[in-house]
């Protein structure tokens, strides 16, 4: 899919995030345009997990500055359920499943603000047949799967609502690496889609071999930027994070 460079689906300008006298985030900028796969990559606690809760909204009581647009519009003061009906997805870190409902009620819960029901049952087939062992289980409580099975299940139940904006949390954490490896395959096969994505990821080596472009954050700020292949062979890139 060719990346359109001159639309903005998400600009971040100077957004700083303090709790407390902390600052987790130091002013930071961050674009991803319409159909690119863009990276922010970083250690543990550099503040990636904290600027896509200050996109989505679901920070905690904290301080923050700065703009955050979606398709030109603020998303200052906008609720986070009312996100997806501006078909911005994420998948947080952690999966956040409905535990106490099956595979396919979390589907469902996926495409709450769809009507044209034969698009879902389409869209719930298409899922089930990328992840075969979600149709399998499609009567299993979501909360008895394994870690790889809820990372598959939150996956596709974002992708329910055609997300414009799809928001990915640490996607390959804690999962097996043959588990790791099937979900990097569709997160490349849904940018092939054209759908815009933003990646949060420590497997600085597969985020980067999947995206377009690339921001290193580090200590609350980015340190680095560039088209995602140049990177992986930059030899600061290669030292820091790839363990090369």
């Amino acid at each position: 899919m060719a990346v359109n460079a001159t639309k903005n689906v998400l600009k971040i300008a100077g957004l700083k995030v303090a709790y407390g006298g902390i600052k987790a985030v130091k002013g930071i900028d961050i674009e991803v345009n319409e159909g690119e796969l863009v990276t922010l990559i970083g250690a543990n606690g550099a503040g990636k997990t904290t600027t896509l809760k200050a996109i989505t909204g679901t920070l905690p009581a904290c301080k923050v500055e700065g703009t955050i647009s979606y398709l030109g519009q603020s998303l200052k003061g906008t609720q986070s359920f009312h996100l997806v009906e501006r078909k911005l997805a994420m998948v947080p870190e952690g999966r956040g499943v409905f535990t106490r409902m099956s595979i396919r009620e979390n589907l469902m819960m996926g495409a709450y603000t769809r009507t044209d029901q034969a698009g879902i049952e389409d869209d719930i087939a298409k899922w089930f047949d990328v992840f075969p062992r979600l149709k399998e289980r499609s009567a299993q409580l979501a909360g008895t799967l394994s870690g790889g099975e809820q990372q598959m299940l939150a996956m596709a139940r974002a992708l329910m609502c055609h997300p414009h904006l799809l928001l990915l949390d640490e996607p390959s954490m804690g999962l097996s690496p043959i588990m790791v490896d099937k979900i990097f395959q569709v997160i490349r096969d849904v940018s092939q889609q054209g759908i815009t994505i933003l990646l949060v990821e420590q497997n600085a080596k597969l985020a980067l071999e999947a995206a377009h472009r690339g921001y290193v954050m580090d200590s609350g700020a980015i340190t680095m930027t560039g088209n995602a292949q140049d990177m992986l062979h930059d030899p600061r890139v290669k030292a820091a994070y790839l363990g090369e």
